[in-house]
């Protein structure tokens, strides 16, 4: 089969899913329309208790975004000026941006090569009087090294925020992302695992403390009708939104089993094609695969070659966090050589839970023949 004439292949494929599920989605949004109450309908109530009970955790705040849902975390824990929040420079610009936004510091440390998340190992070092939370991130649908975090965190008094905006429905030693750490936050960007219909996100927690506090934050600080008692944002999800994610959770937990059965295909198939720069999924971590992703050289030529071939491609992300332009000045720059690296070489193939066979062998064969010439 020639470049030409190969199949055009979604990134996403977001149209099968809901041809699966349109009669549960048009009977969740049609409740919605009957009752009227767009925000804060019975569905938003409905949707926090079952995705704390998913996740294992007391408290659930669904919220307007993943990025408010970091804002309003580090918000809940008193972060503001002059603090600093040590993180990873590999990663979305909302994990940055929402502790630059409340005037606190960003710093970076390096990935872990093998699962580009955070090494655990540089965080205890990094630690100063300024210090006001950790904020590893579960990058491409793998939680970080949790245990190792949490113990540096409890050692100096130190809250951890888990960004797990790629990483819902993964699980860590057990245990579910999002249910890890002092605050776990994510997002329900239509391209996300468990993904709604325009922005959404959540977060959750076992402190009542903290999740009271989320909740009044994300009501523009509000304990009651009209009396507000902190400064907050209008950070709520909409209740259509609501309804769409009640939808979509009754497949989830059928989907995490197809991305599961199709990364780990991918990996198989790519190692036999002689593609060996594939994930590395820790033996106590089941992935999401939210991204998966690849690591190449000579990574616009093989996009080129792949985009002939029908295989789009996305690379996240292509430019660290520290040499963004809007975060100059702005952060505190550890050595950071392996997450640079990283961004020069990975390449985020068509993952999704409904990515056939005949779909998934064309684009490992087309990105064998990429790579093979473009070396």
């Amino acid at each position: 089969m020639t470049a030409t004439t190969q199949k055009s292949i979604p990134f996403i494929d977001l149209q099968t899913q809901q041809s699966k599920i349109k009669h549960l989605i048009d009977q969740r949004l049609g409740n919605v329309l009957r009752h009227g109450q767009y925000i804060l309908g019975p569905e938003v109530a409905e949707l926090e208790t079952a995705l704390a009970k998913y996740v294992g955790v007391q408290h659930c705040i669904a919220v307007s975004s993943g990025t408010d849902a970091l804002l309003l975390a580090l918000m809940a824990l008193g972060i503001g000026p002059g603090d600093e929040v040590i993180t990873t420079p590999f990663s979305f610009i909302a994990t940055a941006e929402a502790i630059v936004l409340l005037g606190a510091t960003p710093v970076f440390l390096d990935i872990c090569p093998k699962t580009f998340n955070l090494d655990p190992r540089l965080v205890e070092g990094a630690i100063t009087t300024r210090t006001k939370a950790i904020m590893p991130v579960s990058l491409y649908g793998q939680c970080a090294a949790m245990d190792a975090i949490n113990e540096a965190g409890r050692k100096h008094n130190i809250p951890v925020i888990e960004d797990a905006a790629q990483s819902f429905g993964a699980t860590y030693k057990g245990k579910h992302s999002c249910g890890l750490t002092t605050i776990g936050c994510t997002s329900f960007f239509p391209s996300k695992p468990l993904g709604g219909y325009g922005d959404g996100g959540a977060c959750f927690t076992q402190d009542e403390e903290l999740a009271g506090k989320m909740r009044r934050i994300s009501r523009h600080g509000q304990l009651r009708h009209y009396y507000h008692t902190e400064v907050g944002i209008n950070g709520r999800i909409d209740t259509l939104q609501a309804a769409i994610l009640l939808a979509k959770l009754e497949v989830f937990s059928q989907e995490v089993e197809a991305r599961k059965r199709i990364g780990q295909r991918y990996i198989q198939k790519l190692n036999l094609a002689g593609i060996h720069s594939t994930p590395t999924i820790l033996p106590h971590n089941t992935s999401v695969y939210a991204q998966f992703t690849v690591q190449v050289d000579n990574r616009a030529k093989v996009q080129a070659a792949l985009k002939d071939r029908g295989v789009p491609t996305a690379v996240h992300y292509p430019l660290v966090l520290h040499k963004q332009p809007a975060l100059a000045g702005k952060s505190v720059n550890h050595p950071c050589h392996h997450a640079e690296a990283a961004s020069e070489r990975v390449l985020s193939l068509p993952m999704h839970p409904y990515l056939t066979e005949p779909d998934q062998d064309q684009i490992i064969q087309s990105l064998a023949e990429a790579i093979r010439e473009t070396s």
